[in-house]
């Protein structure tokens, strides 16, 4: 009986790792495994953004993957320029960066990346009131030709910020004015 109830248990506990998806240790993650999980958490759809982003408060599930979740968002310029939330959006840019340029496919998915990253952004923006929105989306371009032309957001420069800031306050003086 013993034996019995230990090959049921082992049975079971095999079983419910299938259910929930869970490989055993010996089953390795492949390269193609992971640069396809890649692939669908980069593009740049918002349930590619979703699937991702369920991934990233996951991170347990996705261990045997290795996915390098490190991120300095984005990088010395504002995560939050003129209180626009791209702190997302740069976690998940560093993500598609740090993990093809592990697995040595980085050259040849970088436009589509930075693409992704410019659709992130524009989501952002698009929750903002529609007074303020313009500086959003000008500062989200900033940030997509930062990273398209020079491979990083760190080369927005102030003055980036400060025209945006600019057309902020025009936009909100002259909603205040109508209103």
């Amino acid at each position: 009986m013993p034996r019995r109830l230990a090959t049921l248990l082992a049975s079971g506990a095999l079983a419910l790792l299938v259910v929930l998806g869970v490989s055993s240790p010996a089953a390795a993650v492949t390269v193609e495994q992971k640069l396809s999980v890649l692939s669908s958490w980069t593009q740049t759809s918002a349930t590619s953004y979703n699937a991702w982003n369920a991934g990233r408060l996951n991170k347990a599930a996705w261990s045997e993957y290795a996915f390098d979740w490190s991120t300095d968002y984005c990088s010395s310029s504002p995560d939050n320029p003129l209180g626009f939330n791209f702190a997302l959006s740069c976690y998940r840019h560093d993500f598609g960066y740090r993990n093809y340029k592990a697995v040595g496919q980085f050259s040849a998915n970088k436009p589509r990346l930075d693409s992704a990253f410019y659709a992130d952004l524009k989501r952002v923006c698009a929750t903002y009131n529609v007074v303020v929105r313009p500086a959003c989306y000008s500062l989200a371009w900033t940030y997509y030709e930062a990273v398209s032309i020079f491979g990083s957001v760190a080369a927005v420069q102030q003055a980036d910020i400060d025209r945006a800031a600019r057309m902020k306050a025009d936009a909100e003086r002259r909603a205040g004015l109508r209103g």
